[in-house]
């Protein structure tokens, strides 16, 4: 179904007539615009920055860097992906999937610095948005689809733990030495143990904590905002300051100026793979959430123009004193529900962050940093799946066992050794398939059309003289020496002497140098043995790639057969005009 191009919702599809202006699709709806949208996607950008305010704070504490940053986060890319950001609704921002990587990186790179950290942050940001736009550019947009389910949920939950544990220390007002979710936690036991815990703090962290998930039931009610307010207050009013509560402080009035960030002598390779693992990271997130508004709007969203509007999104945060975005699962849904028509809600959010930066900077002086990890931790919580790995486990376990392994790799190891555990994790499941498919010999079964596996028929009758074998994977270097291996050994334990084998090559969907010279060797030795090889299904691409390897010639287009049953019909009549036909050494066909 074509999308609506001027409905008040859902996505813009990719147009290729529209020339250079698809890659601006912001352009596209303003000139669509129509008047009557304004009310509300005012209405909801107001709605929308009573979430973007604490939300940010929150989620740059959490990522090792000043509260304010997370406003410089917020405002930028919410203006650079109104502009290129190919989603109507989707609002973009600091987000807790992101929080533990970035943290890794910073706090084993920067230490305790704050400008070091924010420096660092940035080039993460620039790394991230760099990578977006190259594989937006060069139409990759489909590589986090490489990802499977499980192994996305094994990550996310590990992820998940990581935010968590990271925030735990601040609910009490304890520092610890980042080290990893089992160490941070050892650390956080063995302070409590010292009594080094301000219960003050805890109290304003929890009671905010269970105020958030109170009011989550409320879809309406803005529940972060109406915490971190009341703990605010109760900061204020009580000076619990004075008693060992953290607050935000001071906050710097003004906007972000452009700069180039630079922090002198910090580990290039942890901040470019850092950088790389949030961007992988970020489009898995905003791929599956533009899919989602897209499909309740009846539309599309082209993957590798989302990947270019999140990397210039991110890329601009980086230029700008941010650090790395995502979209957000929480706010996006809290914009179309307040109205929102198109990205004019993210931009009046925006604007709304600035005239707060600009104005009234010092109303958030008493934000307490425990309320702040409350924020975080009632995110995190949220990012964890236990309902479909339970479904997962009962249908089939060994990708539940692979979600656990993802999941401890990133629990034990951090986020982002355990993000490319994950990665690893998710080529090997990719290629496994192919490097150990499945395959059959197939005979004629009574009553059914076609041929078939003669192991799920036992009945099945094979043809004398004649091997029928099928691969259901496409011939490559991991699987070129187990092909011939068991074809071979189909030949050796035929019921009766072979004369011709036929390869269904139906599901092979592509043959590489190393199995064409594989299967050069293999026309030699069935030679010798009187056999010959044919083929029956191939489809015309992987003909061509032998053409081009030059095995067409050596093996004949004579034996390349377009059905199997042509197959098996032109060996029968080849067999009833040569009596000798079923006798090992007979004339070859």
């Amino acid at each position: 179904m074509q999308p609506d191009r001027t409905g008040p919702n859902g996505t813009r599809p990719a147009n290729g007539t529209q020339g250079w202006l698809r890659w601006l699709p912001g352009l596209l709806t303003l000139k669509e615009y129509r008047i009557g949208w304004l009310p509300r996607d005012i209405a909801a950008g107001l709605v929308l920055t009573t979430m973007l305010v604490p939300v940010g704070i929150a989620y740059a504490e959490a990522s090792g860097v000043p509260g304010v940053y997370g406003l410089y986060a917020t405002i930028i890319p919410l203006l650079a992906y109104a502009v290129f950001g190919p989603s109507r609704i989707l609002v973009l921002g600091p987000d807790s999937a992101l929080a533990a990587p970035i943290l890794a990186v910073v706090a084993a790179t920067a230490g305790s610095d704050p400008a070091r950290a924010i420096a660092v942050a940035s080039m993460m940001a620039i790394v991230s948005g760099a990578f977006c736009i190259l594989m937006g550019l060069l139409r990759l947009g489909f590589v986090t689809e490489l990802l499977s389910k499980p192994i996305r949920y094994g990550y996310m939950n590990g992820i998940a733990i990581a935010v968590l544990v990271s925030q735990l220390p601040k609910l009490f007002a304890i520092s610890v030495d980042e080290g990893g979710p089992l160490r941070d936690l050892v650390s956080l036991a063995m302070a409590l143990s010292d009594g080094k815990a301000n219960w003050y703090s805890f109290a304003v962290g929890a009671g905010s904590l269970v105020l958030i998930l109170f009011l989550k039931r409320f879809e309406k009610v803005p529940g972060i905002l109406i915490a971190v307010v009341v703990a605010t207050l109760c900061v204020s009013v009580f000076n619990l300051d004075s008693h060992g509560v953290k607050v935000l402080g001071k906050i710097p009035q003004g906007l972000p100026s452009f700069a180039i960030p630079w922090a002198s002598g910090a580990d290039l390779t942890r901040i470019v793979l850092g950088g790389c693992a949030v961007a992988l990271i970020s489009f898995a997130d905003t791929s599956v959430l533009s899919r989602t508004f897209a499909a309740r709007f009846h539309s599309r969203v082209d993957p590798s123009q989302e990947m270019v509007g999140l990397g210039i999104a991110n890329l601009a945060a980086g230029f700008f004193h941010g650090f790395p975005i995502s979209s957000s699962s929480s706010r996006t849904p809290v914009a179309e529900a307040a109205g929102a028509q198109t990205q004019l809600t993210g931009v009046v959010g925006a604007l709304a962050c600035a005239a707060l930066l600009l104005a009234a900077p010092n109303l958030m002086r008493y934000l307490p940093n425990s309320a702040l990890a409350a924020v975080v931790i009632a995110a995190a919580i949220g990012l964890f799946e236990f309902v479909d790995l339970k479904r997962i486990y009962r249908i089939q376990q060994w990708e539940f066992w692979l979600s656990m392994v993802c999941f401890a790799g990133v629990a034990v190891f951090g986020a982002i050794p355990g993000i490319g555990i994950a990665v690893v994790i998710a080529i090997i499941e990719f290629l496994w398939d192919g490097w150990r498919p499945h395959y059959a010999i197939l005979g004629r079964v009574e009553d059914v059309r076609g041929y078939h596996d003669i192991e799920r028929y036992p009945n099945a009758v094979r043809i004398p003289g004649l091997v029928l074998f099928r691969w259901d994977a496409p011939l490559f270097f991991a699987n070129a020496e187990l092909f011939q291996e068991r074809l071979l050994h189909a030949v050796d334990t035929s019921p009766t002497p072979v004369r011709r084998i036929v390869v269904a090559a139906e599901p092979v969907t592509s043959v590489d140098v190393t199995s064409a010279d594989m299967l050069r060797e293999l026309v030699r030795v069935l030679d010798e043995r009187g056999v010959a090889l044919h083929f029956a299904e191939m489809k015309d691409p992987v003909r061509d790639k032998l053409k081009r390897f030059e095995l067409m010639a050596l093996i004949g287009s004579e034996r390349f057969h377009p059905t199997v049953g042509s197959a098996v019909d032109d060996y029968l009549g080849t067999t009833a005009a040569d009596p000798q036909a079923g006798h090992r050494g007979g004339p070859r066909p």
